[in-house]
């Protein structure tokens, strides 16, 4: 998973690079060099998403977008497990879940805080059988 940074040119300092992510308004940073300015939005996009994710806040679909300017950015795999996990749930409670699983409530919910979620490949394997998806590794 990965959302697209749009680098500009600074109008008043032409020598930094403004970065900002259509699909994130919130998401804007800035850095001396192409490469600055890239490094630093795949801090802030992870940051960004991190925090907004585990306040409970939804987050938008990424959208590829094809623009000379337009730069990939990928989210941290704890991040995305953490909200794929979140999404497959489908409704149901983390408690139902985590019953399901024969682990505890709070086991499961560690799981699905980007901060803390560090599954193992075993337990991603469980859940998907409890959730009735498969676990697919890609690149």
């Amino acid at each position: 998973m990965e959302y697209y940074a749009i680098l500009k040119k600074d109008k008043y300092d032409t020598n930094a690079y403004l970065v900002s992510f259509p699909d994130l308004p919130n998401v804007n940073t800035y850095g001396d060099t192409k490469e600055e300015a890239l490094r630093h939005a795949a801090e802030a996009l992870n940051g960004c998403i991190e925090c907004d994710f585990e306040r409970g806040y939804s987050l938008p679909k990424p959208r590829k977008i094809n623009r000379k300017n337009a730069y990939p950015i990928p989210v941290e795999p704890h991040i995305q497990i953490a909200w794929q996990l979140r999404k497959l749930r489908n409704g149901h409670s983390q408690s139902d879940i985590a019953q399901k699983l024969g682990i505890t409530y709070q086991a499961y919910q560690k799981l699905e805080n980007p901060r803390k979620c560090n599954p193992t490949i075993k337990t991603l394997e469980k859940i998907s059988r409890v959730l009735g998806w498969n676990v697919q590794i890609s690149k």
